[in-house]
């Protein structure tokens, strides 16, 4: 009998040699491919969540670098400039707006106070003797010119007729509002001490009456025109000094003259 075949050594069966070259030569095809091909990192990163989904994969590993190239063998990046958000730009262009507006308003308002100081000392100029006297005062109060008409020298008491020689001065404040924009109001207003008459039922009456009075006067200046007038009567509602003298009686008996300037103080028109 002849001698026996020795036994091969136990190994790996031989079909797998020629699966491994087959392998090595798929990853060095792939890997060729890879290299010669551009990433769209957009495209690649949709794909990626998908096929993170698709395998179960929940764990996130946050990126701790920008992404330096688009493509596996690209190292450099050169990034662009994001256009601009339209809704960044709009809030932007309406803050610039929004700060340009208020500085024009700035210069307006100051440019607006100087014209009224100016313009009330040319009041105080002009009406210098009877200022003097007592009998008017002329303050601003922006936006407005204030002419203040005492009862002493203007009034009798408990009349709505001027005293004699008053009407040249209301034809001087009348010739200075009649050249300068802006409405007119014109208020009367007496003390706290009632009045009964024949005339007057009570100070509602007497007020508006020497306003009334006033308001005549002023619009004798036919270059002075009715819309800018407003005519009202306080009593002894608006005091300007507690009615406790009588010399703060006779500072509350007066008519007011005020000059409203502004773009809201001009009449309407017809």
């Amino acid at each position: 009998m002849a001698d026996e075949c020795p036994k091969c050594p136990v190994c790996l069966p031989s079909y797998l040699a020629t699966f491994a070259d087959m392998m090595s030569l798929l990853l060095c095809f792939f890997v060729l491919l890879l290299s010669m091909a551009q990433t769209d990192v957009v495209r690649f990163k949709h794909m990626a969540d998908s096929m993170k989904d698709a395998f179960g994969v929940q764990r996130e590993i946050p990126a701790t670098e920008i992404v330096m190239g688009v493509s596996v063998i690209k190292q450099e990046f050169s990034p662009s400039m994001a256009p601009p958000s339209p809704v960044n730009d709009l809030r932007q262009e309406t803050q610039d707006e929004t700060r340009e507006n208020l500085k024009v308003q700035e210069a307006q308002t100051q440019q607006l106070r100087e014209e009224i100081e100016q313009e009330a000392d040319k009041l105080r100029k002009m009406l210098k003797n009877e200022i003097t006297k007592g009998v008017l005062e002329v303050e601003t109060a922006f936006p407005r010119i204030i002419v203040r008409i005492s009862e002493k020298g203007s009034f009798p008491s408990g009349s709505d007729q001027f005293d004699r020689g008053f009407k040249d001065v209301m034809a001087k404040i009348s010739d200075q509002l009649a050249a300068l924009p802006g409405q007119v109001i014109v208020a009367g207003h007496t003390d706290d001490i009632p009045i009964a008459t024949n005339r007057f039922r009570s100070n509602w009456e007497l007020s508006a009456s020497r306003a009334v009075t006033v308001a005549h006067a002023l619009l004798d200046n036919l270059a002075l025109d009715p819309r800018r007038l407003v005519v009202e009567g306080h009593a002894d509602s608006k005091p300007l000094v507690p009615n406790d003298s009588p010399e703060h009686r006779a500072r509350n008996r007066r008519v007011e003259i005020i000059l409203m300037r502004g773009p809201e103080a001009l009449p309407s028109k017809p």
